[in-house]
């Protein structure tokens, strides 16, 4: 066997793999005979088929596993004894390459299209000045969270009269041409309407004023125009079964349900953080603690997107193997009929990212940052608990929590996924250290702002 490597520029190489008679023969015969042992073919005792009827029935197909299995140890440890870094499959190329004589015992030939990583270097020092959004919650926000804890330990009491976001209940009947109640028609007893999502202003304005005993002629499908799902829950009926009803219902009230939400007192201090809250301002201090923690992931993802301009800009134009890497892509979606259309479209975008992964690798091995099992367990349990709380279920016993963690390091893909977010989680820290950073102390209305703007200019 016989592994050249030739490169044609400094990204796009080929490599020849050349496999001798000798180098497939003893291997094949070897596997064939263990066939043989097994066979069991019509008039032949196990083990006594000869080989001739071997060869003819599997000859073929073992010859084409063993020529690529060894073509493929040959490429891995060529590229690996060789650290050739590879950008996404090789490919075979596509003038060299020929049919080969599969049939016969001579020498075989392949060539492959090889696309090699550009070389350019990172560095960073404290000489690279990179802003850093602290994001500081202000007393709006701190608002915002209050009213949230005490609309979280409300309670609903009846009212007299609707107002803001009030839940009407009663009874509704449809109504015929003349206004009247339809006999046989639908009925729906303690429907239940929240006048202020109701997207017809017209059918809104009925409800105006109401009370408790008022009876309101509307029309649902008007208050709910496009969301037959709204209508079908109120008028407790299936979505299919409303899709034509034209109707004006009445809607007898019985009961206003009007939210009112916790007084912020001492309980509701205990009930949030716990013994120790002495009075509001402290209350509000622990608010602002907690939401500092919270928007600390937002500046930090900033943060790095706006390393991530500085760094392409430092670096400028790198060669990329362009024409391997079009291939590649369209290999990836040769399944999709518009596969061409969709390479030209993402092409830019996925040369731009993959330049980001090389220079994000280069940061890893800078800052020596690692991926332990330890950090994996731990981010696939979490993952696991936020599942779980989505459905309200908030006290999963730990061992079940590593049962289910276990089960998605089994997936590949989840396990990719896991290492760039640990990845992306370490390096946050790391690169801080590494450069200067300018800090822009900012409400999080503000952040938002700078983020709209970018996001306009680009």
């Amino acid at each position: 066997m016989n592994t050249q490597f030739e490169c044609t520029d400094q990204v796009n190489g080929l490599l020849t793999i050349t496999l001798e008679p000798s180098d497939y023969q003893e291997p094949v015969a070897k596997k064939l005979k263990e066939i043989r042992k097994k066979a069991q073919l019509p008039g032949f005792r196990p083990g006594m088929v000869p080989m001739g009827l071997i060869k003819k029935q599997f000859g073929m197909n073992v010859k084409m596993d063993e020529v690529n299995r060894l073509v493929s140890e040959a490429i891995n440890k060529y590229l690996t004894d060789n650290k050739v870094k590879v950008l996404g499959n090789i490919l075979p190329n596509e003038e060299k390459q020929k049919p080969q004589d599969m049939a016969g015992e001579g020498t075989l030939e392949f060539f492959f299209d090889v696309a090699v990583a550009p070389e350019f270097k990172v560095e960073l020092t404290n000489k690279d000045k990179i802003d850093f959004y602290n994001i500081k919650p202000d007393d709006k926000l701190i608002d915002e969270q209050v009213r949230m804890f005490a609309a979280q330990s409300g309670t609903f009491v009846e009212a007299q009269e609707w107002s803001g976001n009030d839940t009407l209940v009663g009874d509704l009947r449809q109504l015929d041409a003349d206004g009247n109640t339809l006999e046989g028609g639908i009925t729906a007893e303690s429907g239940q309407v929240m006048p202020s999502y109701i997207k017809d202003e017209e059918q809104k304005k009925k409800f105006d004023g109401a009370k408790p005993g008022d009876i309101i002629i509307f029309n649902p499908k008007k208050a709910y125009p496009d969301n037959d799902a709204e209508v079908a829950g109120l008028l407790k009926m299936k979505k299919e079964e409303v899709k034509e009803l034209e109707s004006d219902f009445s809607f007898q009230i019985t009961t206003i349900r009007h939210f009112e939400p916790a007084e912020v007192n001492e309980e509701l201090f205990k009930k949030v953080f716990g013994d120790g809250v002495k009075d509001e301002a402290d209350f509000r201090k622990r608010i602002a603690a907690g939401l500092q923690a919270q928007l600390a992931g937002n500046g930090n993802f900033k943060f790095m997107q706006d390393l991530r301009k500085y760094l392409e800009k430092k670096i400028g134009d790198v060669t990329m193997p362009e024409a391997i890497l079009k291939r590649v892509m369209l290999d990836n979606n040769k399944d999709k009929e518009n596969a061409q259309e969709l390479v030209e479209k993402n092409f830019a975008d996925a040369i731009k990212d993959l330049k980001w992964h090389l220079i994000k690798e280069q940061l890893v091995e800078q800052t020596g940052i690692k991926v332990e099992d330890n950090d994996m367990k731990s981010i696939a349990r979490d993952h696991v608990r936020q599942q779980f709380a989505q459905y309200g279920m908030n006290e999963v016993p730990d061992d079940l929590l590593e049962q289910y963690a276990e089960q998605q390091l089994k997936d590949k893909d989840t396990q990719a996924q896991y290492v760039e977010q640990i990845i992306d989680q370490k390096l946050v820290p790391a690169l801080k250290q590494m450069v200067k950073l300018n800090v822009k102390d900012v409400t999080l209305d503000e952040f938002k702002k700078i983020i709209e703007a970018e996001g306009k200019k680009q």
